[in-house]
């Protein structure tokens, strides 16, 4: 009897169970197919990366004596589609069993569930052995609670798994979150480290890619991948941030700079969502350097509620309104992203900069994602299903189960707030206060009307006026909306003319 196992491009753990022992009677495919390239469109680097780290992954357990049929992207034998390819291999080795992980995409899990079903013989998923939290654990945690909070998940996070825990359940240093602590602006010291992550020429690899046909968009770059290629170099990142990043993560994990890109962030995101490592070696890795007195709690704490919080949450809230959560828009906006989200050619400085730093190496910190991206495309009423798009095509890091929450829910709203307690929006003086965005730019950053106004001006308490029957009810507007009223019909109008100007040509901006 053979086994065909299934390995997909986000599962590339080397230390899976699955190859504790290698076995004569298991073939392993991992597979590169059109199915996954084109669902949505990718960066380049993020289709680089993947293939490069499946092709890693098939060599190490060759090289260990495990059988793997790997299906390239150029393969003659390639029919491009999971069921397709899975019905070959299944021909080709007489397998009688199918096994596979568990796929953490919707789409993926009915797909391979309806496979599964049909197999003529024994099929069945297994863990991926990745979370901390089964899928429907936030469900469960929520049951019977009127309202998802995260920060209410992460502290019973913090307790089931003893972390940044004291005797007596208390949370070390007395309070559970440190997010105060962690909102400085970066004006240049102390310095960005040196980036320490390998450089990989896979020129060969994107020629094969461009040569099969395959669309992307973004900066290829692929002389100079800096992404990891297995968890050997994973670790080695790892290292290195906590180190030289996470001592100073904290005071600066809000900050922006059109002078660095990283500043102190893990760049960890990519090995993370495929799985080279485990959440929890990244989450101990970060306490014990807070024990060891290498790093302040605030930016330990900080870091760990990424990962032990928010991570597990978002997915939560994924599997928990699958299917049709990313469809979900409360607002009813209908804008197409303007011509720039795809060149970055716009004289918005921080838009400029945000984007152009996400075309140029799929990624972007949480706040360029949210405070200014992800801002504007709500304020200016953009379609949040094309931005959800968007975002799950551009970033390295961008699987729908982390994505689909943090776009369509927490950036967008379009949930109506079943993810979040409020929009995360802001005018300039937010862009201003936590980066160097507005010094140079062509839009004066405290002017509301006229062409030079920064349009996140007009367009912020726009946004709130047009909403205000929806939200202008939630206690944590209340502010807000005390500023609105306090405003003159005439001064409303102005903005509502102005915001409706800048609408009419967002490819003008």
């Amino acid at each position: 009897m053979t086994i065909l196992r299934l390995v997909l491009g986000d599962q590339l753990n080397p230390v899976h169970s699955w190859f504790d022992t290698v076995r004569d009677d298991v073939v392993y495919t991992l597979m590169e197919v059109r199915q996954e390239t084109d669902y949505v469109h990718h960066h380049a680097q993020k289709i680089i990366a993947v293939f490069a780290g499946m092709r890693a992954l098939a060599r190490t357990l060759s090289q260990r004596g495990h059988r793997v049929h790997y299906l390239a992207i150029d393969d003659p034998a390639n029919l491009q589609a999971l069921p397709a390819n899975l019905d070959w291999l299944r021909a080709h080795y007489q397998a009688s069993a199918f096994e596979y992980q568990a796929p953490d995409e919707w789409r993926l899990d009915q797909q391979l569930a309806a496979y599964a079903d049909a197999w003529p013989g024994p099929a069945r998923m297994v863990d991926s052995e990745h979370f901390l939290t089964a899928r429907d654990e936030a469900q469960r945690i929520f049951a019977d609670r009127k309202q998802w909070l995260m920060e209410y998940f992460y502290r019973q996070m913090r307790l089931v798994h003893k972390v940044l825990v004291e005797p007596g359940n208390k949370p070390a240093g007395g309070q559970w979150n440190f997010d105060h602590d962690n909102r400085k602006p970066w004006r240049g010291t102390p310095p960005e480290p040196h980036d320490t992550r390998i450089q990989h020429d896979h020129t060969a690899l994107w020629d094969t890619i461009c040569q099969a046909g395959v669309g992307s968009f973004g900066r290829p770059d692929a002389a100079r991948i800096v992404w990891p290629l297995d968890r050997e170099q994973a670790l080695t990142h790892l290292d290195a941030f906590i180190q030289h990043g996470l001592p100073h993560f904290g005071d600066f994990q809000d900050a922006m700079s059109s002078k660095a890109s990283r500043l102190f962030h893990s760049m960890l995101s990519f090995a993370l969502n495929t799985k080279m490592l485990h959440p929890r070696e990244v989450i101990a890795e970060a306490e014990d350097a807070w024990r060891a007195g290498h790093a302040p709690l605030h930016a330990v704490e900080g870091f760990i509620r990424q990962i032990l919080g928010w991570r597990e949450y978002v997915r939560g809230v994924y599997w928990a309104h699958m299917p049709g959560y990313e469809q979900h828009n409360v607002f009813g906006h209908t804008l197409a992203l303007p011509s720039w989200f795809w060149d970055g050619k716009t004289s918005m400085n921080c838009m400029r900069h945000a984007i152009g730093q996400s075309l140029d190496d799929a990624h972007a910190h949480h706040i360029q994602r949210l405070m200014v991206i992800g801002n504007f495309a709500l304020l200016a009423g953009l379609d949040p299903a094309q931005v959800h798009q968007w975002y799950l095509g551009v970033y390295i890091d961008a699987f729908e189960w982390v994505e689909a929450p943090n776009t369509i829910g927490m950036s967008q709203f379009a949930d109506g707030g079943l993810l979040a307690t409020k929009p995360y929006v802001s005018s300039a003086a937010y862009i201003d206060r936590m980066s160097d965005y507005c010094k140079g730019c062509r839009y004066d950053k405290k002017a509301r009307l006229g062409p030079d106004a920064c349009p996140y001006n007009a367009l912020y308490w726009d946004f709130f006026d047009r909403n205000a029957e929806r939200l202008q009810g939630n206690q944590r507007l209340a502010m807000v909306y005390r500023n609105l009223h306090n405003m003159d019909e005439q001064a409303r109008d102005g903005i509502r003319t102005q915001a409706a100007g800048l609408r009419a040509r967002l490819d003008q901006l």
